[in-house]
């Protein structure tokens, strides 16, 4: 296991070290072919920004998970770390997402090519065999037929791909909330000694800390600020998502059962879902395109109770953490069941909102913003 550590270690290192190597370099590239994220519209920042910061996160997992699994691989021969057919399955389908995320973020693409795209990227999971089979006990459903567990896995990767995208709406706040995620899942597959994963894991980790340097604290005058872009968000989307299917399909010749794995997995990624699903259900009921901009995230209702963009991503991170924190002890200590869990969770998440409403009408001012 200290052996383990040092590996996943490693790769953080390695991982923000290529981050901080080559984000200033895309700064500069998108500088010279004036690739800026304009101000206007639903969003929040006043100047042009740079806007390829997600570019740097594939290659600089992939270079130190390569090095770290290679120095393994020399060192333990009879431990050798192998790529099973869900790994090769996952690596193609992030790079259909990743290079689709590249062409959007340079010319642009339609809602239908990226959900196209998207689709073709789940997919590959449970062809290769990894899918969805177990729903541990949510709404009464324990094992569920493939029939079942595939179009629900395409679903749960396009709807967690989206979320991550969707909720990239100020400084820091993407990459904030995918860091957590990545920290739970990263105990969760350490638990299991699955070793690629946690140094997969590591190595995301450790370039988004060298993207929220620039992201969050980088200057605009001295041009060393950057935004993810939807390659970046929607790589982390898919990613997080990937994580989820694997670490809850119950599979006992790979993967040790633990009563626990959906409800920690679906308490990793409250906020960004909950918070996609309440702004499509508004939508839906103002008689809005579901996929019409607007400021009702909820990053957006609380920059309008006057506090500052740094403010609010503490608040939204403390939120999830808070989330993740309470659901362990309702389901650990007191004995609740994933299905209340989650209901309390809605009835949570809708207290929320009812009270920045209120305060926000206070202020006298509106609630809906599109």
């Amino acid at each position: 296991m200290n052996q383990n550590i040092l590996y996943i270690f490693a790769a953080f290192i390695l991982s923000a070290a290529c981050g901080f190597i080559f984000i200033p370099q895309i700064i500069k590239f998108c500088r010279k072919k004036g690739l800026y994220d304009p101000p206007g519209g639903r969003k929040i920042h006043r100047n042009n920004i740079p806007r390829l910061g997600g570019i740097s996160f594939v290659p600089s997992m992939m270079i130190a998970t390569l090095i770290v699994v290679m120095v393994n691989n020399a060192e333990y021969s009879t431990q050798k770390i192998t790529l099973s057919s869900w790994s090769v399955s996952f690596f193609v389908g992030l790079l259909l997402i990743y290079g689709m995320g590249i062409v959007d973020d340079l010319l642009g693409l339609g809602a239908r090519t990226k959900f196209s795209v998207q689709t073709i990227a789940a997919l590959l999971l449970p062809l290769s065999g990894l899918y969805i089979n177990n729903l541990y006990g949510f709404c009464g459903i324990h094992e569920i037929p493939f029939a079942i567990g595939l179009p629900l896995t395409v679903f749960v990767i396009i709807f967690t791909c989206n979320a991550i995208n969707l909720i990239d709406g100020i400084d820091g706040l993407s990459g904030g909330l995918t860091f957590i995620s990545l920290t739970g899942f990263l105990m969760c597959f350490l638990r299991d000694d699955l070793l690629l994963y946690c140094i997969l894991i590591s190595g995301l980790m450790g370039v988004l800390v060298s993207f929220l340097y620039f992201n969050i604290w980088g200057s605009v005058a001295a041009n060393h600020k950057i935004f993810m872009g939807d390659s970046g968000s929607l790589s982390l989307g898919f990613i997080l998502g990937f994580l989820l299917v694997k670490y809850t399909m119950d599979d006992k010749e790979t993967m040790v059962f633990h009563r626990d794995s959906m409800l920690l997995a679906y308490s990793l990624l409250v906020v960004p879902t909950f918070d996609v699903v309440r702004v499509a259900l508004l939508r839906i009921i103002h008689r809005k395109h579901i996929f019409q901009a607007d400021k009702n995230h909820i990053h957006h209702k609380l920059m309008r109770t006057g506090l500052s963009q740094h403010q609010v991503l503490v608040t939204i991170l403390m939120m999830a953490v808070a989330f993740i924190a309470l659901n362990m002890i309702m389901n650990q200590w007191i004995g609740i069941g994933l299905t209340y869990i989650v209901a309390i969770d809605i009835v949570a998440w809708m207290a929320v909102h009812f009270t920045i409403d209120r305060f926000i009408v206070a202020r006298s001012l509106p609630v809906f913003q599109e």
